[in-house]
C-alpha cells in the first residue's frame, strides 16, 4: 500500500483495480487516515464506485474506521443496498448530521432505508421545520413525484421584477436549493404560471417584470404521478428541472434531471430484467435472495413447459412412426421462439417510450406480422432445403417449411399483441409478456409441425 492516497488521473481499469486493492489493504490495517483522505480527494460518485467494490464486511469496516460516519455526498451516491448497510453502521447522530446537509429529496431516500422505529427516532432529532418537510414526503406513495421532489425551489410572484428576484435570491441563499436552473413564476394562489431560465434572468434588465419574459411550462407533474411518467416528460421535453404541483395545482417542489437519470436507468433495468423473468440482479445479492427472485418465474415456466409437452404428447403415435420429426422439432420451436422474443423486445421498448399509442400501435401490428411472414419465407426455404438434403424426403421438407412459415407469422403477431393486450388490461408488459409469448410460439411450432406431419406424411 502507498504511504499517501493516490487518486488516479484517469479512469483506467488498471488504476481502479490498484486503488481498490490499496483501499482493501488500508481497511485491513486499520489505516483510517489513508481511507479518509482518499475518499475526500475523489469525486463522490467515484468514491461510491470504489466503496461498492468492497465486500459487505469491508464496507461496514470502512464506515467504522471513519468514526461511524460517511460524507453525505458519498452516502447519497451509493447504491441502495450499500446505503442501507452504511446507515445501519452509522449512529443516529451521524445520520441526523447527514440529513441536515442533504436536499430534502436525498434526505427522504436515506430515511427510506431505515426501519420505522429508527426513522421516527431520527426524525425527532431534526429541527421541527425539517422534520415536517420530510414527514410530508412519506405521505406519498413510493415511486411517485411526491417522493422524488425536493421542497426547496425559487418561486417569485409574477409582478416581481428581475432586480427584485435577484436580490431575494441573494438575501435568502441559505433557503434555496444547491442546484436549480429556473425561477418559477406563481400567481397569488401559488399556482405556477411559467418559468424564467437563470441564463435569461442574468441577461435581462433589472426593471423588467418576470411576467413579461416568462415561458409556459411544457411539463405537467403532480405529486401522485408515477416516476415513470415523470421520466417520460423529462425525456420528451428535454427538461433540466420541472415544478411539482399538489392536488390543487399549487407549487410544492421541484424535480431535477439528476434524479430523473437515476429513475430512467432504474426503469430500463427493471424492464430488461423483467423480460428475462428476473426481479433482481444486483451483485451484492446473496444466494438465497437470487433464488427467491428467480424461482417463482422458473416455476411458471415449468407449467408452460408441461403445456408444450402436452401438445407433443397428442402426436405420440406420429413421432413413433416418423423419428425424423423428433430431430427437427427443436429447430421449429427454437427459431419461432427467438422471432417472438425479438418482436416482444421491440414492443416493450416502444410501449415504454409511448410509441404504441393509437394508429402507431396498429401500424406496429401490421409491421411485425409482415416481418414474421417475410422471415418465415426466408427460413422456411432454408430449413426445407436442409431437411431435404439430410433426409432425402421432399414431403418432409415441405411440411417443415410450411410449419416454419406459420410459426414465424404467429410469433410476429403474438410478440406485439401480447404486450399490447397486457397493457390494456393494466398489467406491466415487461413482467408478464415473455411467459405468454414463449408458450404461444412453442405451442404453435409443435402443433403446426406435428399436425401437418400427421395429415400429410402418414
Amino acid at each position: 500500500m502507498t504511504d499517501s492516497p493516490q487518486t488516479p488521473a484517469d479512469d483506467s481499469e488498471e488504476q481502479r483495480e490498484r486503488l481498490a486493492a490499496e483501499l482493501r489493504d488500508a481497511i485491513d490495517q486499520g489505516n483510517s487516515e489513508w481511507v479518509r483522505q482518499t475518499l475526500e480527494g475523489m469525486h463522490p460518485a467515484d468514491a461510491s464506485d470504489l466503496l461498492e467494490q468492497l465486500s459487505s464486511d469491508r464496507f461496514e469496516a470502512t464506515v467504522e474506521l471513519l468514526g461511524g460516519e460517511l460524507p453525505p455526498e458519498i452516502l447519497i451516491e451509493l447504491r441502495e443496498e450499500y446505503r442501507e448497510d452504511a446507515v445501519e453502521v452509522m449512529s443516529d447522530e451521524a445520520v441526523v448530521e447527514a440529513l441536515d446537509e442533504l436536499q430534502s429529496d436525498d434526505a427522504t431516500a436515506v430515511l427510506e432505508d431505515l426501519d420505522e422505529d429508527r426513522r421516527e427516532r431520527i426524525l425527532e432529532e431534526l429541527e421541527p421545520e425539517d422534520r415536517a418537510v420530510l414527514e410530508a414526503s412519506f405521505e406519498f406513495e413510493e415511486d411517485t413525484a411526491g417522493r422524488l421532489m425536493q421542497r426547496d425551489c425559487l418561486a417569485a410572484p409574477e409582478f416581481w421584477t428581475i432586480g427584485q428576484t435577484i436580490d431575494y435570491a441573494r438575501d435568502n441563499a441559505e433557503e434555496l436549493p444547491t442546484d436549480f436552473y429556473e425561477v418559477y413564476v406563481v400567481d397569488p394562489m401559488n399556482k405556477p404560471q411559467g418559468y424564467v431560465l437563470l441564463s435569461q434572468l442574468l441577461r435581462t434588465e433589472r426593471d423588467v417584470k418576470l411576467a413579461d419574459i416568462m415561458e409556459p411550462f411544457s411539463s405537467d407533474i403532480h405529486v401522485d404521478q408515477d416516476q415513470e411518467e415523470v421520466a417520460y416528460q423529462f425525456q420528451k421535453y428535454a427538461l433540466a428541472s420541472a415544478p411539482v404541483k399538489d392536488r390543487d395545482g399549487r407549487l410544492v417542489g421541484m424535480i431535477t434531471v439528476d434524479d430523473m437519470v437515476h429513475v430512467i436507468q432504474e426503469e430500463n433495468t427493471e424492464d430488461l430484467l423483467a423480460l428475462a423473468n428476473v426481479s433482481s440482479a444486483d451483485g451484492s445479492d446473496t444466494v438465497w435472495e437470487s433464488v427467491k427472485a428467480r424461482a417463482p418465474w422458473l416455476g411458471i415456466n415449468l407449467v408452460t413447459a408441461f403445456i408444450a409437452s402436452a401438445i407433443i404428447a397428442l402426436f405420440e403415435g406420429t413421432l413413433d412412426r416418423l423419428v425424423q420429426l423428433a430431430i427437427l422439432m427443436p429447430v421449429v420451436a427454437a427459431l419461432a421462439g427467438n422471432a417472438g422474443s425479438q418482436g416482444l423486445a421491440v414492443a416493450v421498448r416502444a410501449i415504454a417510450e409511448r410509441e404504441m399509442e393509437g394508429k402507431a400501435g396498429r401500424r406496429a401490428i401490421v409491421r411485425e406480422t409482415l416481418t414474421g411472414l417475410v422471415n418465415g419465407v426466408i427460413f422456411a426455404i432454408g430449413v426445407g432445403l436442409v431437411a431435404f438434403f439430410w433426409f432425402r424426403d421432399m414431403n418432409l421438407a415441405v411440411v417443415l417449411g410450411i410449419a416454419m412459415l406459420a410459426s414465424f407469422a404467429w410469433a410476429g403477431v403474438s410478440g406485439i399483441l401480447v404486450p399490447l393486450t397486457l397493457k390494456r388490461m393494466g398489467a406491466d408488459p415487461a413482467v408478464a409478456s415473455s411467459v405468454f409469448v414463449l408458450t404461444l410460439t412453442d405451442t404453435m411450432a409443435f402443433f403446426s409441425f406435428l399436425g401437418l406431419a400427421t395429415l400429410f406424411l402418414l
